[in-house]
Order: C-alpha cells, then structure tokens, then sequence
C-alpha cells in the first residue's frame, strides 16, 4: 500500500481517486483553497461529487486544504498535482513547504507558458518554483492520453502515457496507479507529452467548430448531417501542426501520434469543453460573446492557453507554418470571427 494525495478536488483531480483507491493504496483528496465548497458537498453527500455526479470510493479520505496538516504532509509516496493550470504557481509554493525529494509528483494538470519569454512547459514552471525555494532534484512526471474525467471515474476502460526524463520513474508510479481499465505506458519525452497535452485543446476548439466551419450559405441541418468531412480534414491538419510544433519547441514530432497526441486530441474534439466553444465559434459567436453567455463559470483550457501563449506565437511565428494555429489565436486573443482559411 502506497500513501497518494492528490491535490485538487475538480474533476480529473476526484476521478483520479478511483484507481487509485482500487489498487489499495491509502487516497488522501485535498481541495485547493478554492475549493472548500466542493470538499463539503463531497462529505456531506456520501461522497458523491458535484460535478462528476459520481460516488467516489468510500475508504478515501477527502479533506479541506486548511486540513492538510503536517501529519498528512508525512511519508508521501506519490502527490498528484489536479489544479488547474493557473493554480501551478500556488500549488508550488504550498509543496515547497513540505516536499521530499524522494517523492514522486505526478501533473494532470496540461498546459504551456512563457517565462521570460520562452516556451516552458507545466513541468518546467513547477520545478523553477520548487528550486527557487530549495528544492535542488524534484521529481516530476506529467501524464497525457485520452482519458476523460467521467469515463476514468466510471471504469471505462482507458489508456494513458506516463512521461518522464527518467523512464524508471514513471515505472514505478504506474505499478501503483494502473489497472485493468487504466492501463500505462511510458515514454522519457516529457516536453512532447506536456506540449501536445496542451496545445491539443486549442485544436480541439477547431475541430468542435467544424460544423459551422464546413460551408458558406449552406442549410444548417445539411451541414448538422455531413459537417464530419469537415472536421476529417481540420483533424489531419491538426496533426500536422501539432507535429510542427512539437519539433519546434523540442519534443518528439512521434509523440503527436501517440496517447497524447492523436489520442487526446480525438477524445477531446468528440466531447468536452474546449469543443463546446469551438462550437460556438463555428456558429459566427466572437469568443468573448460566447464565454459571456454560455460557458461563464466553465474553465475553458484550450482559451486560456491561447492567452497564455498566443501574443508571442503571434509574434515570432510564421503564419504559413500554423495557418489554423493562428486563426485559432486571432479569434480568442483578438476577439474575432473564426474563419479558416481554406
């Protein structure tokens, strides 16, 4: 038995528990600061939570970030980071206080940002916040794939990639997170799992908008019934890009193709919430408009990384080379109407 806190109570960080509780490990839940509502719903409701309408296994432990004393903070095997990308800096800071190096910090959290002025992924941000802090060799995976938080809590059967820059690491995390429905595999491509786990999202806003993408002055039940042509051709050129960019920022252009490439850029474009605004934007919606008055209190992770990195792409990359990439950018950054460019 392994001791596993996960820290972040929201939908992935919660559906995380499942396997892990299954493996008959000791489960710890800590909500981050923001989150104290939903830790109470939890406990209060027989440990049903609010937004994954799931009972979650019932020998957990799901605790406030104000309970997250210093006997819980003690013999840590694995602390799995479940906030959402701008809650890294936060949660780096609170690990700084207590971390071991001999723990193992696993990310679900995806996404890219811009320290002075570079590209650095999730892994990067959280390990210059642990060393600023005294913490010299931390110990940091990330894992990518196509698996959606109600599905994981559900048991679907799911397939994830475990990546570090040491292989043996990510062995030994999933001998104690896999199981029959979520199963592992490992790769030491860690820029290329984190980059194509993010940049995938802002795809997958393209893709959710290719029914309203896929014909000018056509009938909207004609292009409800065959817009799939259209997202066939925005998924292959997707991918193309995705390639390019993953090159061009260090990872491995394979990894495009694998779990958390292609994978999760199909699982992501059939449902979630980066393709319900991409849908919107496919309706002729500015993203403002669309943010404002359908999805307000919904994170949308593929916007808030076009934010995050859009400016500098904008600026430094070739348009020719990410025709879609910068559509994608101009029409969340810039507030305008999506329109691709055929």
């Amino acid at each position: 038995m392994k001791k596993i806190v996960i820290i972040g109570a929201g939908a992935m960080g919660s559906a995380f528990t499942v396997p892990c509780a299954d493996n008959r490990n000791e489960v710890i839940l800590v909500g981050s600061f923001l989150e104290d509502d939903v830790i109470d719903h939890i406990n209060n409701n027989n440990n049903i939570h609010p937004i994954l309408n799931y009972q979650l296994p019932k020998d957990i432990k799901v605790i406030k970030f104000s309970e997250f004393n210093d006997t819980i903070k003690e013999n840590i095997d694995l602390i799995v980071v479940g906030v959402s990308s701008k809650g890294i800096e936060w949660v780096g800071e609170e690990l700084s206080k207590f971390y071991n190096e001999k723990t193992n910090i696993l990310l679900l959290t995806k996404g890219l940002a811009v320290i002075e002025n570079q590209f650095e992924t999730l892994a990067d941000k959280l390990e210059k916040i642990l060393n600023k802090n005294g913490t010299t060799n931390p110990k940091i995976s990330a894992v990518g794939g196509p698996c959606l938080a109600s599905g994981l809590a559900n048991r679907i059967k799911s397939s994830v990639v475990l990546a570090s820059k040491n292989i043996e690491i990510v062995k030994e995390i999933g001998k104690i997170i896999s199981t029959s429905y979520y199963s592992t595999e490992f790769t030491e491509d860690l820029i290329g799992v984190e980059v194509c786990a993010a940049t995938k999202n802002i795809y997958s806003m393209l893709i959710g908008a290719s029914e309203g993408l896929s014909g000018n002055n056509i009938d909207g039940e004609i292009k409800k019934k065959y817009y799939l042509n259209t997202a066939a051709s925005l998924i292959y050129k997707s991918l193309s890009e995705m390639k390019k960019l993953t090159k061009k920022l260090k990872g491995k252009d394979e990894t495009v193709f694998g779990l958390a490439g292609l994978g999760d850029l199909h699982v992501s474009a059939a449902g979630g919430r980066n393709s319900m605004m991409g849908h919107y934007l496919g309706k002729g919606l500015l993203y403002n408009d669309a943010k404002e008055k359908y999805m307000k209190e919904i994170t949308v992770e593929g916007a808030d990384l076009a934010f995050e990195i859009g400016p500098k792409i904008l600026k430094e990359f070739d348009k020719k080379d990410f025709p879609l990439l910068f559509c994608m950018l101009e029409a969340i950054c810039n507030n305008k109407k999506l329109i691709i460019d055929w």
